[in-house]
């Protein structure tokens, strides 16, 4: 729901019921990942893809039907080898889907799941998608908080399963179909809310204002970093989220300490300048996660900057963590350019793979998606 979280909350202040199908699994080629969504409103808006165009009008009749009083449906998705203009997937994967009608009696959360996106604590809601047991009707929906649930599945047994499953997938990040086998034959979507992961630069140069851009456009909380408040400015940064005059490694040290820096954070070192860097990543590389952490400079600072960071106690293992130079080899020249070498180095390394040229490659085009992004 969070690509439509939007235009979500707008119908549902209004009062106004809404059908929203969303993507619950995936299997091979699927173009979008799990919790994509689309919504339909009673006056036929659509807003927000389930596939990127081949099973959309589809989804649309589902909406369509939920709203006129068929009730919420699941349906499976995938190539169709006989009728390639039937509603299937023309990139060979296959996507399952649950339809369903929300309003503020359905969904009462809203407010509370928004806020979790933007900077509250991750929360997730887990709604039934179907049932074997006569106790608990398809549907039915849970909010789980770390430490309380909201709602109820109709049971003590299922609900303490559906807390232990919902708090599972928010210390993973991940959204994901959930089973309770023997006689109570429960499948389950459980969906988590949590405020985007962070792009944190440090070195406000045109380098880093072309980076907040790509940043952005991809999802990212951006923040840029700087001890040297004439070049912070918001016309340098239009795209940034944050702009903080201190110095670099006193700033990741308070965000760590505040909780506000996770295994998501993506931290990159623009300054190529001794007195930025070194007490930065010296912080950086010994973080108990293994977050993505790059740092510019031709391949002479890097070398340099090995070296004083060595002497200030790093391990080969620790320096082996540091993309640097940062970025893929695209021959990238301008900002922008490097911009897009940085970002596509990230998302690489966000879902395992090399980066290659998808042509001299073989196996699934898409990647799976390490934590929430939809």
């Amino acid at each position: 729901m969070l690509n439509i979280l939007d235009a979500v909350l707008t119908t549902w202040r209004l009062g106004t019921p809404m059908a929203i199908t969303t993507i619950i699994s995936t299997r091979d080629s699927a173009p979008l990942p799990v919790g994509s969504c689309q919504m339909t409103t009673p006056g036929g808006e659509v807003f927000g893809s389930v596939s990127g165009g081949c099973v959309e009008s589809a989804v649309y009749e589902a909406n369509m039907a939920c709203l006129e009083g068929s009730g919420s449906q699941l349906n499976v998705f995938g190539f169709s080898d006989s009728d390639a203009w039937a509603a299937g997937l023309t990139c060979g994967g296959t996507l399952e889907t649950y339809t369903e009608l929300v309003d503020s009696t359905t969904l009462p959360w809203l407010e509370e799941l928004a806020e979790a996106s933007k900077d509250g604590s991750p929360l997730a809601v887990l709604t039934v998608v179907y049932s074997d047991n006569p106790a608990v009707r398809g549907g039915a929906k849970v909010l789980v908080r770390q430490g309380a649930v909201s709602g109820s599945l109709g049971s003590a047994d299922v609900d303490a399963w559906a807390a232990d499953e919902a708090r599972r997938a928010i210390g993973e990040r991940r959204h994901g179909v959930v089973e309770l086998g023997g006689d109570a034959g429960l499948r389950a979507f459980v969906q988590v809310f949590a405020s985007k992961p962070r792009l944190i630069m440090f070195g406000a140069i045109d380098f880093a204002s072309a980076l907040a851009q790509v940043g952005a456009l991809l999802d990212y909380r951006v923040t840029v970093c700087d001890a040297r408040k004439v070049f912070l400015t918001k016309e340098r940064f239009p795209a940034a989220h944050e702009l903080v005059n201190r110095w670099p490694h006193e700033y990741l040290a308070a965000e760590v300490a505040a909780g506000r820096v996770d295994e998501r954070s993506v931290l990159c070192v623009l300054t190529h300048d001794a007195k930025f860097d070194v007490p930065l990543l010296a912080l950086a590389l010994r973080l108990p996660w293994r977050n993505y952490v790059g740092a510019m400079g031709s391949r002479r600072t890097h070398e340099e900057r090995n070296e004083r960071l060595l002497a200030e106690g790093l391990s080969a293992g620790d320096l082996a963590r540091l993309h640097s130079p940062l970025g893929l080899d695209l021959g990238a020249v301008t900002p922008a350019e490097t911009a897009v070498s940085i970002m596509a180095e990230i998302v690489a390394f966000r879902t395992g793979r090399g980066g290659a040229s998808l042509s001299a490659a073989s196996g699934p085009i898409h990647g799976a998606a390490s934590f929430v992004t939809v």
